[in-house]
C-alpha cells in the first residue's frame, strides 16, 4: 500500500474558479491511494478508513492501474456477500478502470461519471497516473452558483427577494442532482442556503420588531439541525431569549417568531403540523426554561413525550446569540449517556417503525391508488436517523448528522469499518432516491401530498435490489439496537 506523489502545484489554486470546458490538468493534485492487486481487504479498506478517502486505486506490478474500489462498493461486494476480509482487493474491484487524462475537461468527468454511476475518475498524463477526480470535486464547481444564490440571501431588504432566493435553491438542487451529484453533499449545500436564508429572514423580522439579536438565539431542530434537509420540508424551530422578565418580554419574541415562521411557510417551507416552531410559547423559553425541558425528557419523560420530542435532540444555533445555545448543547451531550432509562426509551423510538421487508427478504409495500408504494422517509431514512441519534447520545458524541454519527459511533460499539460503511451507504441511497422523487413529475409522483412516496414499480432491477439491500441494512443496524437496549 502506498501513495503516489502529487503533481507539481496548480497555478489556480481554487476549484471554483474552472468553468465546466476547463482542463483536468488545471485541478488541484492530491496524493492518490494505491494498493496491489493481492492486497487483503482488511489492509484496502483500513487504509481507506484511516486516511479518509473515499476510494483506492489497484495497481498491478507494473505499477499500471486495473481497477478502483469506492466505499460504496463495499456495501454490495463486501458487507452484503459477507466476502471474507483476507480476500485479496481484486476479487472486487471494478474494472477496466474509466479513466480520463489531463487534456479532458471537467464536462467529460460529469458525462462519463454520469454515464457509468461512478464517484471517482482517475486522471493520467503520458500513461501514468497523475491525479484523481470525485463527484465531490465537482460539486464544488458549483461554489461559483452557490455563491450567486448566498450573495443575493444576504443582500435581500424584504420578504419578495428572499421568497425568489428560496426558488433558486430549488433549481440549484435540480440541477445538481439532475448531475448526479449525491444526497450527502446536496443535502449539505441545500441545508446551508436554507440556513442562510432563515438567518437573514431572522434579521430582518427582528429589526421589524426592534428586538436585539445579541438577546437571543434562533434554533433548528430535526433535519435542518443535521444539515439534512430535502427539498421537500417543513419547518422545525425554536428560540431562546435571555431575560431577566420573561413574562413581559416573551411575548415580544413571539410576535417576532411568528413573522419569521410565515416568511418561511411564504418561501416553500410549510408550518409544522405538529407546531415545532418559535412562534410556539412552549418553544420560547429561557436558557433556564430550555434546560429545565430537557432535563425532563432525559430524566422523567414518558415514552411518548420522547417519541414527539426526539427532534428536540437535534439541536443547532442559527442565527443571533449562537452562545446562549451552548448551555443546552452541552446538558444533552453529558446528562444523556447517563440515564439508562432515557436510552432504553430512545431505543424503543428507534424500533418503532420496523424496515417494510416481508419474511422472504422482499420488499413490503402497501396499496395507494392501485400502486405498491413505500414511504422512503417514514419507511427509510428515518430508520437510520433515529438509530444514529441513539447511538450519537449514548455516548456523548457532539455530532448532528446522521452519516457523522454513525460514523463516529460505530469505533465505540466495536463495528467493523466494512459494516459501518455499509450503513453509510444505505442511508446515502435511501436519501438520494427521496431527493429524485420530490424534484421528479410525471410517474414518478405518487402523491402530491407527500413527496416521500414511491412506488416500487418504476424502479428498473439495479435501483430496486439497491433498495431492498438498504432497507436489510436497517434491518441488521436495528437488531444491532435490539440486543444492546431492549435485553
Amino acid at each position: 500500500m502506498h501513495q503516489a506523489p502529487a503533481g507539481p502545484a496548480p497555478t489556480t489554486p481554487l476549484l471554483a474558479e474552472h468553468s465546466l470546458a476547463a482542463r483536468l490538468g488545471s485541478l488541484p493534485r492530491k496524493p492518490l491511494l494505491c494498493c496491489a492487486v493481492d492486497t487483503p481487504l482488511a489492509d484496502a479498506l483500513g487504509q481507506m478508513h484511516s486516511r479518509r478517502v473515499g476510494s483506492v486505486l489497484v495497481v498491478d506490478a507494473d505499477g499500471k492501474a486495473v481497477g478502483i474500489v469506492s466505499r460504496h462498493d463495499i456495501l454490495g461486494r463486501v458487507t452484503l456477500a459477507q466476502r471474507p476480509l483476507g480476500d485479496a482487493i481484486s476479487a472486487v474491484m471494478s474494472s477496466p478502470l474509466h479513466t480520463l487524462t489531463v487534456d479532458d475537461s471537467l464536462h467529460d468527468a460529469i458525462l462519463l461519471m454520469a454515464r457509468h454511476g461512478l464517484r471517482h475518475v482517475p486522471i493520467t498524463e503520458a500513461g501514468r497516473l497523475v491525479n484523481i477526480v470525485s463527484e465531490r470535486d465537482l460539486f464544488a464547481l458549483q461554489r461559483l452558483s452557490l455563491k450567486q444564490v448566498g450573495s443575493q440571501i444576504r443582500a435581500a431588504g424584504d420578504l419578495a427577494a428572499l421568497q425568489a432566493s428560496a426558488a433558486q435553491i430549488q433549481r440549484l438542487a435540480a440541477h445538481l442532482l439532475g448531475q448526479g451529484l449525491r444526497s450527502t453533499p446536496l443535502t449539505e449545500l441545500i441545508s446551508d442556503l436554507n440556513d442562510l436564508l432563515t438567518r437573514r429572514l431572522v434579521q430582518l423580522c427582528a429589526a421589524l420588531h426592534g428586538l436585539d439579536l445579541q438577546r437571543a438565539c434562533w434554533l433548528a431542530f430535526g433535519s435542518e439541525a443535521r444539515s439534512e434537509q430535502t427539498v421537500v420540508t417543513d419547518q422545525d424551530n425554536g428560540l431562546v431569549f435571555d431575560s431577566d422578565d420573561p413574562a413581559r418580554e416573551r411575548p415580544l419574541w413571539l410576535a417576532m417568531a411568528l413573522a419569521v415562521n410565515q416568511g418561511l411557510d411564504s418561501c416553500g417551507f410549510p408550518l409544522c403540523k405538529g407546531g415545532v416552531m418559535a412562534s410556539n410559547p412552549e418553544l420560547c423559553l429561557t436558557v433556564d426554561e430550555w434546560q429545565q425541558r430537557f432535563a425532563h425528557w432525559i430524566e422523567q419523560g414518558a415514552p411518548q413525550d420522547l417519541l414527539a420530542a426526539s427532534i428536540f435532540f437535534d439541536l443547532r444555533p442559527l442565527a443571533g446569540n449562537l452562545a446562549l445555545a451552548q448551555p443546552l448543547r452541552q446538558l444533552i451531550e453529558h446528562r444523556a449517556p447517563q440515564v439508562p432509562r432515557f436510552l432504553k426509551q430512545l431505543a424503543d423510538n428507534a424500533l418503532h417503525q420496523r424496515p417494510p421487508l416481508n419474511w422472504r427478504g422482499g420488499i413490503a409495500s402497501s396499496k395507494l391508488n392501485g400502486r405498491s408504494v413505500i414511504d422512503l422517509k417514514l419507511q427509510g431514512t428515518a430508520l437510520f436517523v433515529e438509530a444514529a441519534r441513539l447511538l450519537a447520545l449514548a455516548q456523548g458524541l457532539p455530532a448532528l448528522g446522521t452519516r457523522a454519527r454513525l460514523a463516529a459511533a460505530a469505533p465505540g460499539l466495536g463495528v467493523a469499518a466494512a459494516e459501518s460503511e455499509a450503513w453509510l451507504s444505505a442511508f446515502e441511497f435511501l436519501q438520494t432516491l427521496r431527493l429524485q422523487v420530490q424534484l421528479a413529475d410525471g410517474a414518478l409522483v405518487v402523491s402530491i401530498d407527500n413527496r416521500n412516496l414511491i412506488d416500487v414499480s418504476t424502479l428498473h432491477d439495479v435501483d430496486l435490489r439497491m433498495l431492498k439491500e438498504s432497507l436489510r441494512m436497517a434491518k441488521r443496524l436495528q437488531q444491532r439496537i435490539a440486543l444492546d437496549y431492549q435485553r
